[in-house]
This record gives C-alpha cells, structure tokens and sequence, in this order.
C-alpha cells in the first residue's frame, strides 16, 4: 500500500537505530521508517493496528540509550491509559537487565547509563505545568489527537538538552478524533498552521513529518481477518477512523452529517434579495480570536414558486433556509476597531452575488461575556454599539449562549439542508467537522482551541431562531404571503397570494352594517 509521505530527509544515524536490534525489538517497516525520520517532531499512526505505542516506547528506550545521562518522558491524558498502554509494554518488552531501576512511586525508569525515562499523565488543562524548569531530549505522547493545542506547544518549552550532539525532538503517536483532532491534522497532515496558534507564520512544515499506518503494516494483525472484521463492523465513523485511518470522519465527531458538498456553496450561487432579513453574530475576543458571521434568511416568494408538487414543498421550506455568507475572523483587535471592520466589510450581495452599497441590518447578536467586561469606562458592547448607531445600525444584544440547544439546532438545520454556508466563510468550513462531543456532556461540543469561529455562527442560528419563536422578531411580508400560497394548481395558487397579500395590507376589513335609524 502507498502512503502519503511528507519528503522530509531521513537523516537519523543509522548505527543509532540498528541500536534498537541490540535491545531486543525488531521494528516492522513503518516503524522502522518512523525510527528513521530526522524530523523534529514526529506523528506515526492514523489506524488501529500499526505498532504505534511500541515505537514510541522504544524510540524514548533508544534516545535515553544513545546519550548517557538524557531524560526523555512518555505520556498519556489519564494514568488508567498510561497504566494499560505505554507501562504495560515496558513491563512486557524491556529486558530487565537493560536498566537500573523503576521506581514505581515515580513511573522513573533509570537506565545503566545513568539516563532517565519518566512515565506521566496530564488529566487536566494544567498539568503539564508539573513539567515546568525541565529538560527533556525527547517527548513522546500516546493518544496525541487527546491532548490540546496550548498543551503541546507548552512541552515543545521543556524539549532540550544541554548534551553535546544531542538532537531534541519530540513525536507523537494516535488515531484521528478527539479534542485534538484538528490541530494535528493542521501541523501534520495538511501541513498548516493550525488554528488557535498565536504566531501562526513561525510554523515550519520541514519541522513535521507524518509517517502513516494501517492495520496491514503490521505484520502481526495484516492477516488477522477476525480483527480486521472487528474495526470493518464499527460504526461509520470509527471504521473509517480505526480501520482506514481517515482524517476527515473520526470518531467522536459532533456534526457527523456536515458535507461540504451540500451544505457548501459559492456565494454568486445564491440570488441574493434586498428584502431577506440580515444580522450579524459576533463572538468578542482579544487574545482569542474574535469572529463575526453575517446571515441572511433565505425567502421565496410567490411568484417564484413552481407548479410542480416536490418543488412547491422546496420553495416554501425555503423560508425556513439560513445562508451564512460572510465572516471575519482577526486577534488583539480593540472593540472600537473590530466593529469599524465589520461595518466596512458590509456590502449587501446583489441577485448574482456581486457587492454593493452598504446593507441593512436588523440585529447583532454579541456574545454575552463582551456586556460585562470592560476596557476602559464603557464595556465592550458598548464600545461597538457607538461605532454601529453611528453607521444606522442598531445596537448590539446579548446572544443566546445555550450551548447544547444551538449545536443540536445546527445539527438539525445542516441535516435538513436549512442551513448553507458560503465557501468564503473558509474558518466555519474548516472548524465545523473537528467539533467533538464533550464526554462529559455528550449533548455539548467539547472547548477547543480555534472554536471561537463555531461559537459566532451558533450565536447567529440560536439566537435569532429564539428571537422569532418568541415574536421579537416578525417574518418579512414576502415570506408570511409565501407560507399561505400552499396549492399546487396555478390559478389557486394566484387567488390565495392575492388574498394572502391583501390580509397583510389591512385592505381587507369585515363589512359593517348600518344600523337603523330609531
């Protein structure tokens, strides 16, 4: 099978890993190439199957090996984990006599040479701060896609040594999915600066090499057809995560259904009207980002509805459709700053999606948080709602922050086909499939680190469906005359828009009788 290679130039010491045979472990081809890398930080995996705990637990075996008196450390999110993965294979697979001592209090392996192996866990955000003052020559995380982007980069900190002829590096092993799903696709399999990155024009791809797997290259599983049946019988997601190794269904996945292919499109594909209803949804931030989203409803009319009875139903659903059409995503930008940008990048979309003069706004919806907190002597909304009035723009108002009902309705929307989003709107496009569901809370979307962009539309969606459910805001004409032209008959279909169109006038008035003289 061919894989995906990253060109990166092998340049490790041969005689170094030929040291590997010596300590008892024969690497299979993929993990023996992954052994070979030169890269500075590694990723070895994608399916279930491959060996990939075993190289990393030796590639840590052969650094502390090869430079007597180097730490390196080994880790996973929770010890359970690092209990039955990356300990159980030292117990198992590391010859007694080839170190010293184990402390089991510690997980501190100390080699003949006087080097150190550390077993560790990071359960919570903080704890890789434990870490903090040391050294490590090498890094290597089990389960990477378990860990956040703001933990790895922390480590990257405690990745030297002061040895001379030392080469610090750092790799990673893991199957797609989980919390950091998205930043390593980012650093490693796109190859990209991955969202959430405060500098992101320091990332090297020449540093990252991604050196893929599959159950096949293990020669121990490739022709287990029992095993294999195993992950083949797993759920879509996780047999597309686990047995094919893909990145982009995973397991874990909060918008499962979400398909660039429909629920995607070109702007200029869309006949914007002057009469839709537009807002604008913001979510504030300073140090993380801050994103802005613009939305129109998308409204048939009556005398664009067709004959047909499928088409019909289409053209009435069709006020029920969202298109989220622009967006703009920036960091450290003051709020004064951030909503002159947004009121500049304005311009309503004509029928062929072309800009023009600035467009009417009917509400923008800001994320609660910026009502409270203040960076000089009015808050953050309060900043923005003098440069918006000042545009003829109505002032900013708290947006609905239900979690879990806001994801459920873009689920729900997106599933439907309710919800489109145009192929400008790149971050929302990007960020939308690496969503994960909370385990904590399955019915949430996990925090992570670049989700600000998903927070912005979800105030967009949540907010103004409850806004309209609770009559704050009232449909368009166009679109309450489109929802009682139900018949399929062409004339019927003309006397109940007539009608329709009359009620909404206020023309039409009950007969009032004279009354008799007495």
């Amino acid at each position: 099978m061919r894989h995906p290679e990253n060109h990166v130039k092998r340049d490790r010491d041969s005689s170094s890993v030929k040291r590997l045979v010596e300590l008892g472990y024969e690497p299979f081809e993929r993990q023996n190439l992954f052994h070979r890398s030169g890269a500075k930080y590694r990723l070895f995996g994608g399916a279930a199957g491959p060996g990939k705990t075993k190289a990393l637990l030796m590639e840590a075996v052969l650094q502390a090996w090869n430079h007597p008196g180097a730490h390196t450390l080994l880790l996973r999110r929770t010890f359970p984990e690092l209990e039955s993965s990356l300990l159980h294979y030292f117990r198992r697979d590391v010859p007694r006599e080839l170190y010293r001592s184990y402390n089991e209090a510690k997980h501190l392996v100390t080699w003949l040479n006087g080097s150190t192996t550390r077993f560790g866990y990071c359960a919570a955000e903080h704890d890789v701060y434990q870490y903090q003052g040391a050294e490590f020559l090498f890094i290597g995380i089990d389960e990477l896609t378990h860990f956040t982007l703001r933990q790895w980069q922390f480590l990257t900190s405690r990745n030297r040594c002061p040895l001379r002829g030392s080469r610090p590096c750092m790799a990673g092993a893991t199957n797609p999915g989980n919390i950091g799903h998205a930043w390593v696709k980012s650093l490693w399999v796109t190859r990209e600066s991955a969202a959430g990155m405060e500098r992101p024009e320091e990332y090297d791809p020449r540093d990252y090499e991604f050196v893929a797997a599959r159950l096949e290259d293990n020669p121990i599983y490739a022709n287990d057809a029992e095993y294999r049946r195993t992950l083949g019988a797993l759920p879509g997601d996780l047999k597309r995560a686990f047995l094919d190794g893909s990145w982009d269904v995973f397991a874990g996945q909060y918008f499962d259904r979400f398909d660039v292919r429909r629920s995607v499109c070109r702007a200029e594909e869309i006949a914007f009207q002057p009469w839709w209803p537009r807002w604008i949804s913001i979510d504030w931030g300073f140090e993380h980002p801050a994103a802005a989203y613009w939305h129109a409803q998308v409204i048939g009319s009556p005398a664009d509805a067709p004959d047909s009875d499928g088409e019909a139903s289409e053209a009435r659903a069709a006020g029920k459709r969202v298109a989220t059409y622009r967006e703009f995503v920036t960091h450290r930008m003051a709020p004064r700053e951030l909503a002159r940008e947004i009121v500049a990048r304005s311009c309503a979309l004509g029928a062929g999606g072309e800009a023009g003069e600035r467009e009417r706004v009917d509400a923008i919806y800001l994320s609660p948080d910026a009502f409270a907190r203040r960076t000089d002597e009015a808050s953050i909304a309060e900043q923005m709602g003098d440069v918006f009035a000042a545009a003829g723009w109505p002032r900013p108002t708290p947006a609905d922050n239900d979690r879990v009902g806001g994801w459920m309705l873009m689920y729900q929307m997106l599933d439907a086909g309710e919800w489109v989003i145009t192929s400008n709107c790149s971050e929302l496009v990007r960020v939308l499939p690496t969503l994960v569901r909370d385990v904590a809370r399955v019915e949430d979307v996990e925090k992570m680190d670049g989700d600000d962009a998903a927070d912005a539309a979800r105030y967009g969606i949540k907010t103004r469906y409850s806004a309209e459910r609770s009559g704050a805001v009232r449909a368009p004409i166009e679109q309450r005359i489109a929802e009682r032209v139900t018949s399929v008959d062409p004339t019927v279909r003309a006397i109940q828009a007539t009608a329709a169109r009359i009620a909404e006038s206020g023309k039409a008035r009950p007969v009032k009788f004279l009354r008799r003289r007495r």
